[in-house]
């Protein structure tokens, strides 16, 4: 089958019970996207799957022929890191760093889906990834920071 993952398309042969997260990580060596708890309660392992958040951990690669795929890796790029990336080091929000990947990615889907989210919907739009650190209210301010940037506004007024 054919992915198109970080805009560049792969050909690969997965078993039909094989899941994303694997495909990922065993077979095209993309290790931003996290393994944890397989079963869909973490959120570690959040892509984006045509713009909108997906567990790796519970889809199938073969539901993902010829669909477009977003890993962490293809948001931003070490000296252009993307908006949410960037807000996420100028906030702090993260501390192990473990769960920030899948974070970044619902936060991505987040604004995508909605470019101005209240306190409130940033709260609600963020519940299916876990923070083991806690470090949820620097996460908020984060994708809050993250939206006012990306409307043009400043964080700070």
């Amino acid at each position: 089958m054919r992915l198109i993952v970080n805009g560049a398309e792969h050909d690969v042969a997965a078993p039909d019970h094989e899941t994303l997260l694997t495909t990922l990580r065993d077979r095209l060596s993309l290790t931003g996207t996290k393994l944890v708890c397989a079963r869909g309660e973490c959120g570690a392992c959040t892509v984006l799957l045509d713009g909108i958040s997906a567990y790796a951990c519970l889809t199938l690669t073969a539901a993902c022929d010829s669909r477009a795929v977003t890993t962490i890796e293809g948001l931003g790029r070490d000296s252009d890191l993307d908006p949410i990336q960037a807000a996420f080091v100028e906030h702090d929000a993260l501390q192990c760093g473990f769960c920030t990947p899948g974070q970044i990615m619902a936060a991505a889907s987040l604004l995508h889906e909605n470019p101005a989210p209240t306190e409130s919907e940033v709260v609600r739009g963020m519940s299916g990834n876990l923070c083991r650190c806690g470090a949820y209210p620097k996460i908020v301010r984060a994708v809050q920071a993250a939206a006012l940037s990306a409307n043009g506004k400043s964080a700070n007024g």
